[in-house]
């Protein structure tokens, strides 16, 4: 389980590296979701999302993110959600 404060530090990060402006993380119990977020650059999560493995953790991230940029579930966004997702799975191979 990660602490929520690293776990802010985690979503701050891969933004920085996406090139988006996150303004605000909240957590609270969503019911049909992991996670929402708003224009605005406001990004809400279940706290759930802590006791998940690093990897489905980082995919709820990243695609929240990528809305920032990508509002819709269009080509570019599913482009740039694969390419990020390949980068992930070169990392992890490479360590």
């Amino acid at each position: 389980m990660v602490r929520r404060k690293d776990f802010k530090s985690e979503v701050y990060q891969l933004a920085k590296e996406i090139g988006v402006k996150v303004t605000e993380i909240h957590m609270r119990k969503m019911r049909n979701k992991w996670a929402s977020c708003s224009s605005r650059g406001r990004l809400t999560f279940d706290p759930a999302i802590l006791r998940m493995p690093d990897k489905k953790r980082y995919e709820i991230v990243l695609h929240e993110l990528l809305h920032l940029r990508y509002p819709n579930h269009g080509k570019m966004f599913k482009t740039m959600l694969n390419l990020y997702l390949e980068k992930l799975n070169r990392r992890k191979i490479g360590e």
